[in-house]
């Protein structure tokens, strides 16, 4: 169903028509809708309206810039153009014309979806604009000033992406707070960002800003976008009295405000997940992400008719890519899943929606592989038959079309039996792209989903990249690799040993403006030539392929100074031993390798803390290999049982050691999995190793109690 913006409870303002308004959709300006030359003039200057002294351009005029970095906020920077006219060297555009754009194409086109009190509400790329003026307006109203920022914390819905593109309509900086975020860390970005806006999804959102509040000097308004404010706060608002701020706000300040923005200025920042100290706020200009985008559409295919599903978080720039901007760049409609997604109503989202794209990080598929594996053993002996051999069909077909060989015999009955129902039952039978995004999928869960022919595309990037910069793509897919470079970009292996292994380096319209403020770390992020140090280890096969084999700062360099790269060896641990949750690598400076492990047991859905209780596939996995019942991490941690099967299992994982010094001597279960709560993973599920070090400091000092180290 078709709901007009005007008419839904949330949003009950009457979106004013300039006079201007084009034939065509009867809300743009001038006669070519939002294709007109109206903002193409050359800069002078803007005195009046608290501007003055500013420079404007147009929006779509490149503002004069000499570096390929800066850390001011209203600053330029010179792009990393090319000759190619259909990727290094496409014409920049603004965030404000190529929304436009993408209105003007069809402007009753499906844009956004939600369901809310059981029904789907729509907004139509026509009523989204309207929406994104009008929060633009209302931003300016409530004392929105040029490249400060509106901080957005709160579950991906309509609201915070028309927040997003209205704060960068108004002329202001998009920036996405993770809700997990504590009071203290919603200060660090406000404060770093400049807040002038704080949107929130609810009162427990509030509350948090509430409390840091009178820290806030350039805070101006708070705006709460689902419900009510619980009591009536100074300047909080609802988001229906927020989008009436807009009435009485004429087009012209819109224009003026306009006229400030070029493609090589920054419109949103990207908080870093702050695994070695603060967050870093990474700048991205306009032509960054709408370039980006136009690169990715290209490389993956995708088209107006695409549907997506936006759950990640959007203060991560892989769902900023996925969910706001590839949509409005191919014209496709995102569907909104329900905020408790990954507690279990993400397939109904799915098989409601049938996305055709959709992109998780490793723990969703992880989880989505889980919950399928322990439906499996519920099955009858003939049915677990069928379904082995057809994922033995589907695992061999699909490494065969890799080499660009056929499928084997039996895929046809395979695919009628098993494939395209265990699609159908996740959603995904229109899907023809799934990929994975923020960490490397580990090759057992690759392997699992290519079993049932759902291929899961490893897409590698970085939030000072844009997001992507290689990607795996139907047809072009090599398993454990990072995929080929998107078109226009470029990559630089430094400083390579003799397996070609370095650290990986990126260049292109996609590499970031530079870090917040931080003039020191910017400069440690480019080298001389504007190269992107990712401080990732890899190297290229022989096809093109990056394949990621380590990360700089987490090398361990061992008591005999052997360079041991910690996520491959801590892989091959939960690969070989399946109830393991985390694994974390201990031997810097040390004689010998040793490893903390996490079980995998039941998370507080409320909280995101993880209980003392196993998950059942932990449980049934003990029970099959050690003949014991039990239901705690309590329990795990005193069996000799257990310890002996997990021995087995670093057995297994040491016999693939290349040396001496990579094979992992002792091991220890901690009692509680590490969290977000628990302070040992970011925002991105990244494991903070020097947090979780410093926690868990008294079980590292045990493995080398009496070995002289």
């Amino acid at each position: 169903m078709t709901v007009d913006a005007g008419d839904i409870a949330a949003h009950p303002v009457s979106y004013s028509i300039p006079d201007n308004a084009s034939p065509k959709t009867k809300s743009h300006h001038g006669e070519n809708g939002a294709l007109n030359g109206y903002y193409r003039q050359h800069p002078t200057e803007l005195h009046g309206g608290g501007f003055a002294g500013m420079k404007f351009h147009g929006p779509d005029e490149l503002a004069p810039a000499d570096s390929l970095w800066t850390t001011a906020p209203d600053g330029a920077v010179r792009l990393r153009s090319g000759d190619d006219p259909s990727t290094t060297g496409i014409p920049a555009e603004s965030v404000v014309t190529w929304f436009n754009k993408t209105v003007d194409r069809d402007p009753s086109k499906e844009a956004l979806k939600i369901k809310r009190d059981g029904k789907w509400l729509t907004w139509t790329y026509l009523q989204y604009y309207e929406a994104v003026r009008t929060a633009a307006k209302a931003f300016i109203n409530l004392g929105l000033e040029p490249f400060h920022a509106v901080g957005i914390a709160g579950f991906n819905s309509p609201e915070w992406f028309i927040s997003d593109i209205g704060a960068i309509y108004a002329g202001g900086i998009a920036v996405g707070i993770y809700t997990t975020n504590s009071p203290e860390a919603c200060l660090f970005n406000a404060v770093d960002s400049r807040a002038n806006i704080i949107v929130v999804e609810d009162d427990k959102q509030l509350q948090k800003i509430l409390q840091i509040r009178d820290q806030l000097p350039l805070l101006k308004a708070i705006i709460q976008y689902i419900g009510t404010p619980v009591q009536k706060y100074d300047n909080v608002y609802s988001w229906e009295e927020f989008m009436a701020k807009a009435r009485g706000v004429p087009d012209s300040v819109l224009t003026e405000r306009h006229k400030l923005i070029s493609p090589n200025k920054c419109c949103t920042i990207i908080y870093t997940s702050g695994t070695t100290g603060n967050p870093k706020g990474a700048m991205l200009s306009h032509d960054n992400l709408i370039w980006t985008s136009k690169m990715a559409q290209e490389s993956v295919g995708l088209n107006k008719d695409d549907v997506f599903i936006s759950y990640l978080p959007l203060s991560h720039v892989a769902a900023q890519m996925t969910d706001l901007y590839l949509p409005i760049t191919t014209g496709g409609t995102i569907y909104f899943a329900q905020p408790d997604a990954l507690k279990g109503t993400l397939v109904d989202t799915l098989k409601e929606a049938r996305p055709t794209a959709m992109i998780g990080v490793p723990r969703v598929w992880e989880k989505i592989m889980e919950k399928m594996r322990a439906l499996s053993r519920q099955n009858g002996a003939v049915k677990q038959w069928i379904a082995k051999w057809a994922k033995d069909v589907g695992l061999r077909g699909n490494l065969a079309r890799m080499k660009g060989d056929g499928v084997p015999f039996g895929w046809t009955m395979a695919n009628a039996l098993v494939f395209k129902k265990v699609r159908q039952a996740l959603g995904l039978d229109r899907c023809r792209i799934t990929a994975s995004g923020a960490a490397p999928l580990m090759p057992q869960t690759q392997e699992f989903f290519l079993s049932l022919d759902i291929p899961i595309l490893d897409i590698y990037g970085m939030s000072e990249s844009s997001a992507p910069h290689t990607v795996n793509k139907p047809g072009a897919f090599k398993l454990g690799s990072a995929g080929r470079e998107m078109p226009g970009c470029k990559t630089k292996i430094a400083k390579p040993d003799a397996d070609g292994n370095g650290e990986i380096c990126m260049y292109g319209r996609h590499v970031f403006m530079g870090y917040l403020g931080l003039e020191e770390k910017t400069l440690e992020a480019l080298d001389e030539e504007g190269y992107l140090r990712t401080g990732d280890v890899g190297k290229f096969d022989e096809d093109g392929y990056l394949f990621i084999t380590g990360r700089l700062k987490e090398l361990i360099i061992t008591a005999g100074g052997e360079n041991i790269p910690p996520v491959a060896i801590e892989d091959h641990v939960k690969a070989e031993i399946p109830i393991v949750s985390h694994a974390m690598l201990i031997g810097d400076k040390r004689k010998f390798l040793s490893i903390m492990l996490t079980l995998k047991t039941e998370i507080d859905l409320n909280s995101g803390e993880p209980s003392n209780k196993l998950l059942k596939s932990t449980q049934d996995w003990i029970k099959e290999l050690t003949g014991e019942t039990m239901t705690t991490v309590e329990e795990a941690r005193k069996s000799e049982a257990v310890k002996q099967a997990i021995q087995k299992g670093m057995e297994r994982v040491n016999k693939k050691a290349t040396s001496r010094a990579q094979v992992v001597q002792k091991f220890e279960i901690l009692p509680v999995d590490f969290s977000i709560p628990g302070g040992e993973l970011g925002p991105t599920m990244k494991l903070k190793r020097p947090v979780a070090a410093k926690k868990y400091s008294d079980v590292i000092e045990g493995f080398y109690v009496g070995t002289d180290e």
